[in-house]
């Protein structure tokens, strides 16, 4: 699907943005940024993100960074930053040179803290986190000023240089700016800006021992980078005022590092009904086996929806349907299953599976014969052309192709009793009788004629048939394993529990055939290569396929099923 479809009004950071260029600000560069925190998989709202900032540089001949921020060594390692990385690139944005790192600016960031405690802007506190918290007080009473807020420039230049040099325990000590205890906005009230981490970075080591707070790092390195539009999430909005007070202070000892001028503009987070983007969420599931790792194709990360089968073409037509809002809101999952429709629709071999196999001899065929007919690859694509696939007297259909007692033929068109269907791309076929189980009532096996003269492309028959059904050829059938997905809670908001989440799991999200079988053109195909299985859904490869025995994943059915379940 592309991208340059419908909505072609501006959103409103489109609009800011447009104003900015409008009044020759920032010298006529938009520079973006893509900042995550390298600490869990990306998932379907950092996918917007990512489109979105990587969107606007293109829209505006401009560039985007990706910078990881990388501040808190407890939680952050090397696996998320490659998996990051290649999530990124899959999405199909690059960033070219401008890969970074919070933790490239550490020393630039303590050398700026050292100057805001020199301006008597920040000091040492002594007090712990928790009493920092209750003397931070509620929105609508003033706070209570620390004890140490008044602590000498001098005194406080020393114990943060030693805090740096590893002389004092985790959680002894923090660095905070002096701002506003009596603001009705929290983050004003003399935020932490340092705390005291003894433990090993990624990349720097154990170089360092304090580590900057969110707040102090952000802003600040969208000034060094030169970014002139922060996006951000929308629970970022009440830190914008922080945001601009660093710069403020910044600009006044360093005015060359604040031009341009990094604005914050927040956006609404996508997310999405039926499951859950909280990373703690999402780890819980991970790690207490609920799903089969992160990259399992019911979670939302993009590691799992490309397992799935998704294309990034469709993620990035979900971004832009999804649009950019000013107010938090949950998108329909349906939404997002309608664009790998599309997208699978146009791109998508046609080929033949059976999930549910019944066993259909046409008796009057010849035993020893195999013939090799033509079918189309993708009636979407008229330069797709055509494949060949075995016909042979012993066939495998859906068991729900074949119905003992059907209703009338104005509701049913597949096969039953004396009745004819048509098999696709080959011959109409009569059945003549049948065997079923005597314990189960299981169908076992369809007996049926051929007409001879009813071939696809040839048929001289004269018959007109309404149903047409898919095969494949017994003798030539490949046996494959396949994983049906459904929706993995069962409650449209499980974010809206809280901590009963796990309470609203389906139970009945994955599904496993171990047997279907697929006609013998899929014989080597590759981990991800797409499919539409005729009549039954969209499907993909799962890496845990072996030459001996191909693994598919479900990744959409042919129509919304779930929302006509919904309607009953």
């Amino acid at each position: 699907m592309s991208e340059n479809e419908e909505n072609t009004s501006k959103n409103f950071i489109e609009e800011i943005i447009e104003e900015d260029l409008s009044k020759g600000k920032n010298g006529g560069v938009v520079h973006t940024r893509f900042p995550p925190e390298p600490n869990g998989y990306l998932h379907i709202g950092h996918a917007a993100s990512i489109c979105l900032n990587f969107g606007l540089a293109e829209a505006y001949n401009g560039m985007t960074n990706l910078r990881f921020d990388d501040t808190n060594p407890v939680k952050e390692n090397v696996e998320y930053v490659d998996a990051i990385r290649d999530d990124v690139h899959w999405l199909g944005f690059s960033w070219g040179d401008r890969e970074f790192y919070a933790s490239d600016y550490f020393d630039k960031l303590y050398e700026l803290a050292v100057a805001l405690i020199k301006k008597g802007k920040a000091y040492v506190d002594d007090s712990t986190l928790e009493e920092i918290r209750r003397m931070r007080g509620v929105p609508t009473e003033p706070g209570e000023e620390s004890p140490y807020r008044n602590r000498p420039v001098e005194e406080s230049l020393n114990l943060f240089e030693r805090m740096k040099n590893g002389e004092f325990p985790d959680g002894s000590r923090v660095l905070r700016a002096k701002v506003d205890m009596t603001s009705p906005n929290m983050q004003l009230r003399d935020p932490v800006m340092y705390r005291i981490l003894h433990k090993e970075h990624h990349r720097t080591g154990n170089t360092w021992f304090i580590y900057p707070m969110y707040d102090w790092a952000h802003g600040q390195s969208d000034a060094i980078e030169g970014i002139t539009h922060s996006i951000c999430t929308l629970e970022f909005e009440v830190h914008r005022p922080l945001y601009d007070w660093y710069l403020d202070q910044i600009a006044e000892i360093d005015p060359g590092m604040v031009q341009p001028r990094p604005r914050q503009i927040e956006f609404a987070r996508v997310n999405l009904s039926y499951t859950i983007t909280s990373k703690r969420k999402l780890l819980e599931l991970v790690e207490e086996g609920y799903v089969d790792g992160w990259d399992d194709p019911r979670l939302p990360t993009i590691k799992g929806i490309r397992r799935r089968g998704y294309t990034s073409n469709s993620i990035r037509y979900f971004a832009k349907k999804v649009g950019v809002a000013k107010r938090d809101k949950v998108s329909e999952l349906s939404l997002l299953e309608y664009c790998i429709r599309e997208d699978l629709n146009k791109s998508a071999p046609r080929v033949m599976g059976v999930l549910d196999p019944v066993r259909l001899v046409i008796t009057n065929y010849p035993e020893d014969k195999t013939e090799q007919l033509d079918i189309e690859n993708n009636p979407e694509d008229p330069e797709a052309g055509t494949r060949a696939v075995p016909f042979s007297r012993e066939l495998y259909i859906e068991a729900d192709d074949f119905m003992e007692n059907p209703p009338s033929p104005k509701k049913f068109f597949r096969l039953g009793p004396d009745r004819e269907v048509r098999l696709k791309g080959a011959y109409i076929i009569y059945c003549t009788g049948y065997d079923k189980d005597p314990k189960t009532g299981k169908i076992t096996e369809i007996r049926c004629t051929y007409d001879t003269d009813s071939k696809s492309g040839e048929d001289t028959s004269g018959k007109k048939v309404k149903g047409t059904i898919h095969w494949v050829s017994k003798a030539d059938a490949l046996p494959v394993e396949v994983r049906i997905y459904d929706r993995l809670f069962i409650d449209a908001d499980p974010a809206g529990h809280k901590d009963d989440y796990k309470k609203f799991l389906n139970p009945n999200s994955l599904q496993i055939i171990e047997t279907a079988y697929v006609e013998p053109s899929l014989k080597g195909v590759k981990a991800l290569d797409r499919f539409q299985f005729m009549r039954k859904g969209y499907y993909c490869v799962d890496p845990d396929s072996t030459e001996e025995k191909l693994v598919f994943n479900q990744t959409v059915t042919l129509k919304d099923t779930w929302a006509k379940m919904q309607d009953k």
